[in-house]
């Protein structure tokens, strides 16, 4: 039985990650007096918008047993393209970021291309154009940002929308929203959603069924790197400058935030909504820790690493012993009934 029809387990693993990101952000509101103010709270979600987006395909990358260690060269090459697009070639700034997110999905279809057609493992694939395309985004750029934009690209990733009390959303959410509710759906309640846990569970299987693996695993790697690319939009709206560093350690939150969601990195095992309740809580504890005022650079990457593995350990072990305390109280109740 694959993942995705069997909502009672997911059911009882999405709680408890619900529960710790409620922890966590309890936490951060009791220790950070500026992590707690309401305003800042919608700030955090707008740091977590870019990583966001692209952990929505990597969930799906992961779930079929692969692994895309390239997104983050793939923001920044996709952001030279913007910039590059936008100064050198005379193209409108909406022009431009089509083409970035052209240069990302095309990245990714490289990616796929080659685990597909020479069966080499996705890790050493996606390790080596790692650093391909972050030496691609440096040499085109030569190392020099592109600013100066036009105010047209601000709503992208500076926008805000006024929700009253004097609070504002950041406008990038909703695009974060928007593609978290069409990914759930594909991938929850649509054939190619199964297919690619099919793929994650039994490759072999999944080739005697009949199912189109290789063309599904292309079009999960491009669509990483088109979700790169978009990405790559949002930051550089964001940040209103178009760097070749951009997305520097971006695969690295993005892993993680998938891991701790409860995404299985051997593939067939996943959702949607677990891999963001996992993004929130990375998120939430990193801007909390930074807004502590004694708590040190250091001191975080150390908190949030035992955080990481407390979380995974809540994930993989107590969720499953949970969700079988459960069955069996189920199975029981249903003996005496009968037995009655």
């Amino acid at each position: 039985m694959s993942p995705s029809s069997a909502p009672s387990r997911h059911l009882t693993a999405e709680r408890v990650l619900l529960a710790l990101f409620l922890a966590v952000v309890g936490t951060m509101c009791a220790v950070s007096p500026y992590f707690r103010i309401a305003q800042n709270l919608l700030e955090t979600m707008r740091y977590l918008v870019e990583p966001g987006i692209v952990a929505l395909a990597m969930t799906m990358v992961i779930i079929t047993g692969g692994i895309d260690l390239s997104v983050g060269s793939i923001v920044g090459l996709s952001a030279v393209f913007l910039g590059m697009a936008w100064k050198s070639w005379g193209l409108p700034v909406g022009a431009a970021v089509g083409v970035a997110i052209v240069a990302g999905a095309l990245c990714g279809l490289v990616n796929g291309a080659m685990v597909v057609a020479f069966r080499i493992p996705p890790l050493i694939v996606t390790l080596a154009t790692m650093a391909v395309f972050r030496g691609l985004a440096t040499g085109l750029s030569h190392g020099t940002p592109v600013s100066g934009f036009p105010d047209s690209l601000k709503p992208l990733g500076q926008g805000y929308y006024a929700i009253g009390g004097g609070l504002r959303l950041p406008a990038q959410t909703l695009i974060l929203v928007a593609l978290a509710a069409f990914a759930w759906v594909f991938l929850s309640r649509t054939r190619h959603g199964r297919c690619i846990y099919a793929i994650g569970l039994n490759e072999t299987a999944a080739r005697y069924a009949a199912l189109p693996v290789d063309r599904v695993k292309i079009a999960v790697y491009t669509l990483s790197g088109c979700l790169a690319g978009l990405a790559s939009s949002v930051l550089v709206s964001r940040v209103a400058t178009a760097k070749p560093d951009a997305g520097l350690g971006f695969e690295l939150d993005v892993i993680a935030a998938c891991v701790v969601g409860g995404v299985s990195i051997s593939g067939g095992r996943g959702t949607i909504p677990g891999a963001l309740l996992g993004l929130g809580i990375v998120g939430s504890l990193r801007r909390g820790l930074e807004l502590t005022p004694s708590v040190r650079g250091p001191d975080i990457g150390i908190i949030i690493g035992l955080a990481l593995v407390l979380a995974v350990f809540a994930h993989q072990v107590l969720a499953p012993a949970l969700a079988n305390t459960l069955s069996r109280r189920r199975t029981l109740r249903h003996a005496r009934e009968e037995a009655s």
